[in-house]
């Protein structure tokens, strides 16, 4: 992977990360504080749901 790939990826990231905030900063903040109340175990099984999802699309992109 070049480092121009890795750049724009991680720019795209902060891009779509950042649209919700800015969107609608009331609903972020409800959907944040909802997150904050999950357990650990739930965290962890929506990261690796992530995870999995991300790598599935790699996978399928190239």
């Amino acid at each position: 992977m070049s480092s121009d790939v890795f750049w724009s990826a991680l720019a795209l990231v902060l891009v779509i990360e950042g649209a919700m905030p800015f969107l609608s900063p009331g609903t972020w903040r409800k959907g944040f504080i909802q997150l904050l109340q999950l357990r650990d175990g739930q965290l962890r099984f929506f990261g690796l749901c992530s995870i999995l999802l991300g790598v599935l699309l790699l996978w399928v992109a190239n």
